[in-house]
């Protein structure tokens, strides 16, 4: 290295002047994009290049390699590359970039941003993290390989997505001799699958990663080719800071601030459109209409402030504004519902169970949320839509979904901030899948609560009791419907309004329909929880017998319940006694392979972490365990 290399002269122009050398960096545009594509494509080696070749990487990599060279006795630029790409390997070996690895570097002309995503098929969740903040994606294909199944899913994802700016680097282009008829034969097939997603257009760059070719200056060997080069073109790429600036305003809020009794601001980022002290602005969901003061920031109050920017808004007036809530331009909200069509990205192990209660976290605000089966699975090969009853891993498709309320909202497309979702497992808090919205259904629009004058307090009160559900649950064999079939003679006796739902009985009618995978023993709960609500509505003691396999669903109807009114009842009896009694020859047939998806057997069951009451059937004789279910009922009111 010598006194005329970028990071000597930058180091001279911090010496002399650094408020010059902050100025210049201040006002570049910031850039950026993700690299993708399958297996072994190339992306570390890629980013290498980008970093060596652009000669702007930090002080310490520079001197580490330097330092190496030094001390290998070697001389010249290849060995510095091939030790930081030596260095980016081993993260991968070390399993670092099974995440995303975001890297920073710059050029005279921008400053970029890059997310190195994996390409294993199993960490499509992790690309789609890189893909979500990125303004341009680089796909890559091995010129040997051609196109494959993870780069049409990739593809998929980031027009999916809204990156309207594509690079289809077409990489180790030295190991088919710098064949232009292999690299046209590529973009030709890549062509007819990015117009079979409606992707627009995309710029195809021959490189080689290793070589250098296109990466930074244009490659002698490609003559033919005569487009820009990969950095060229990066540098040139427009860049989404501004797109959302001309539409209406829209600020999810984030916290309320309050340091002294004096000031009440609501924080948030502003995700599209510009404000002004004296906009009117409404609050969703709520509607409340008010008038913005004043602007406020860490280094005083603005008189504007626009997208991008994270700021804190006073109002004139004292409304009911908290976290989750969306700021709006007053004359043009957004949309509010809770029924939505909704593309999906299933990215958990498990498959998606339909009806099953699952966080959804849009902008700052986390509701529960119920999907249905699918509309319709994408295969990323064909783009065929295939009839599915769920989704598995790395799964596209369309679904509906339901919020337990009304949420603000714009479709993806218009506003990735407001339309962009994550779904987590209630049970492990896990992110189990991306989705973005579509529009709302008309019928959540159509459907409203209708209120009755005389309510369920009135008409427990009439029954004199306390309108209640008594959930028992265990093992098929267990004593369940023997235990409830106990209580609530015991009850009637007393004079208690009840009614008894059991679930061999409830599959003579209800949920005849349903079968005894997982997806439909998801069902089958919320259909029972439904109608058990409905009861309680009607001031009953509602008593369930159902194995109810699942800790979710369980919490999804006491989750329906007011606080107290739940009675989970855990029949505790261990499998091997409830196969000894194997009443109705089930366990045989399980055993035998005759019946497929038994609980117990090759369907799990996940016991109860906190039941209200445990009653063991083992210890206990059915009359004994039903006097103290009726101790607990009466007890609680």
């Amino acid at each position: 290295m010598n006194a005329q290399d970028p990071v000597y002269v930058t180091d001279a122009l911090i010496a002399q002047d650094i408020d010059a050398y902050l100025l210049k960096h201040q006002h570049k545009t910031m850039l950026r994009f993700i690299t993708c594509g399958s297996v072994d494509d190339g992306k570390s080696t890629l980013i290498g290049r980008l970093l060596y070749d652009s000669k702007m990487i930090f002080e310490d990599q520079l001197a580490s390699l330097e330092a190496d060279s030094k001390v290998s006795g070697t001389q010249g630029g290849e060995i510095d590359f091939a030790l930081l790409v030596d260095g980016l390997a081993a993260e991968r070996e070390q399993g670092i970039t099974i995440d995303v690895a975001y890297r920073f570097f710059a050029t005279d002309k921008r400053k970029f941003i890059v997310a190195d995503t994996p390409g294993h098929e199993q960490y499509t969740r992790n690309m789609v993290t890189g893909a979500s903040t990125a303004d341009l994606a680089v796909i890559l294909i091995d010129a040997r390989q051609g196109v494959l199944t993870q780069t049409r899913r990739h593809s998929y994802l980031v027009n999916l997505l809204g990156i309207k700016n594509v690079v289809l680097a077409v990489n180790k282009m030295d190991l088919v001799d710098y064949s232009a008829e292999r690299f046209y034969e590529i973009v030709t097939e890549y062509s007819h699958f990015a117009k079979q997603i409606g992707m627009d257009s995309f710029l195809p760059i021959p490189i080689s990663g290793l070589k250098g070719d296109n990466i930074v200056s244009k490659s002698p060997d490609m003559h033919w080719y005569q487009g820009p080069t990969l950095l060229g073109h990066l540098e040139e790429a427009p860049v989404n800071d501004t797109a959302m600036q001309d539409r209406p305003f829209r600020m999810a809020v984030q916290w309320v601030n309050r340091p002294h009794l004096d000031f009440r601001g609501f924080a948030g980022q502003i995700s599209a459109g510009a404000v002004h002290p004296g906009d009117p602005v409404r609050v969703l969901p709520s509607g409340k209409v008010t008038t913005v003061k004043s602007i406020a920031t860490f280094d005083g109050d603005l008189p504007q402030a626009v997208a991008g920017q994270s700021v804190t808004l006073t109002f004139t007036d004292e409304i009911d504004c908290s976290r989750g809530d969306v700021i709006v331009q007053a004359d043009a909200p957004c949309e509010v519902a809770d029924q939505f069509e909704a593309t999906l990205v299933w990215m958990a192990e498990s498959e998606m169970l339909p009806g099953r209660p699952y966080l959804l976290k849009i902008g700052t605000q986390t509701v529960s949320a119920t999907i249905t089966e699918p509309k319709y699975e994408v295969n990323v090969n064909t783009t065929e839509h295939l009839a599915s009853k769920t989704l598995g891993l790395n799964a596209i498709g369309v679904v509906n979904i339901s919020t337990d309320r009304p949420v603000p909202f714009e479709a993806y497309g218009d506003n990735p901030d407001l339309g962009g979702f994550i779904l987590i497992d209630r049970m492990t808090n896990a992110t189990i899948a991306a989705g973005m919205l579509h529009f709302a259904l008309r019928r959540s629009q159509n459907i409203h609560w209708q209120s009755t004058d005389v309510n369920r307090d009135a008409h427990a009160a009439q029954k004199n009791q306390r309108a209640k559900v008594v959930w028992f649950t265990g093992l098929s064999g267990s004593g369940k419907s023997t235990i409830a079939n106990i209580v609530e003679r015991k009850l009637h006796a007393m004079g208690k309004h009840t009614f008894l739902l059991d679930g061999d009985n409830v599959r003579h009618g209800l949920n005849r329909d349903l079968g005894f995978t997982d997806a439909d023993r998801v069902e089958n709960v919320r259909r029972v929880g439904e109608v058990a609500k409905l009861m309680t509505d009607a001031g009953l003691i509602v008593l369930t017998a159902f194995i109810s396999p699942f800790r979710a669903e369980r919490r999804m109807v006491r989750d329906m319940m007011a606080p107290g009114e739940f009675l989970e009842v855990y029949v505790d009896t261990p499998l091997e006694v409830a196969e000894q009694r194997d009443v109705k020859g089930l366990y045989k047939k399980a055993r035998s392979g005759q019946l497929k998806n038994f609980t117990g057997i090759d369907s799990p069951y996940e016991a109860p972490e906190q039941a209200e009451l445990v009653v063991n059937t083992v210890a206990l004789s059915a009359e004994e365990a039903a006097d103290r279910v009726v101790e607990a009922i009466l007890s609680q009111g």
